[in-house]
């Protein structure tokens, strides 16, 4: 069974989502709360597999809560899936620097919603192409493209530590694409593809797929609306 806390400032949205996931095979929802205070202190106290998190709430936020949740939180820490909107997504970029494994539209249907907290609770990172991709280009700032094979502005040595075919791996998560597409598009089984993931978090010293997609964007791995820019 997966536990889930359930996070909505609004009463009839966190009902209904209690409603599906307590009528969805294998999962339990362990707890509620109606804002970000109250998340953190029924996330110490249940101790969620998952939290499935509203972005903007009055008080604490969304993005202050992850914060305060994985830093607090014993091993394991409970992976955060973040309910947005999408003219909310500077809130979203702001939860993935926090450590959340994900996030989710509100118009999501029921089944990739259930889809969504079992990727996230088996340790999966939740990175919808369509809408991730969109939202990252659009809020992290940069200036125009570099040229192929330049460094980018200060921070790329970060990415020195890494293979060539980690980076490459790093690049095509940050495009959206799943472990599945990316073994595919390499011709490397799975496995290898999350082998190399977890390699690149630990040298680039992140705790989630989320931060290593930030780290790329930031480094200039890929560019904002261009692609990337030249490496290995």
């Amino acid at each position: 069974m997966i536990s889930v806390l359930v996070v909505d400032d609004q009463e009839l949205i966190r009902a209904g989502l209690v409603a599906l996931l307590r009528a969805a095979p294998g999962i339990e929802v362990v707890g509620e709360a109606a804002d970000g205070e109250a998340a953190v202190t029924e996330a110490a106290r249940v101790r969620p597999d998952v939290v499935l998190m509203d972005i903007r709430m009055p008080g604490t936020d969304g993005t202050a809560a992850t914060e305060r949740i994985l830093a607090h939180a014993d091993d394991p820490a409970p992976r955060i899936l973040v309910l947005t909107t999408f003219d909310l997504d500077e809130y979203v970029y702001a939860a993935l620097r926090a450590g959340a494994s994900g996030f989710l539209l509100k118009d999501t249907g029921p089944q990739r919603l259930i889809e969504a907290i079992t990727a996230v609770a088996r340790g999966d990172m939740l990175f919808a192409p369509s809408v991730t991709r969109r939202l990252i280009e659009a809020y992290v700032t940069r200036p125009a493209p570099c040229d192929a094979g330049a460094p980018a502005p200060d921070t790329a040595a970060d990415l020195d530590v890494l293979t060539a075919r980690e980076c490459e791996v790093l690049r095509l998560t940050a495009r959206g694409l799943s472990n599945t597409e990316i073994a595919e598009r390499l011709y490397i089984g799975e496995a290898t593809v999350k082998t190399h993931l977890n390699r690149t978090m630990t040298k680039l010293n992140v705790d989630s797929r989320a931060q290593a997609v930030v780290v790329a964007y930031e480094t200039g791995l890929v560019v904002p609306g261009n692609g990337t820019r030249g490496r290995g």
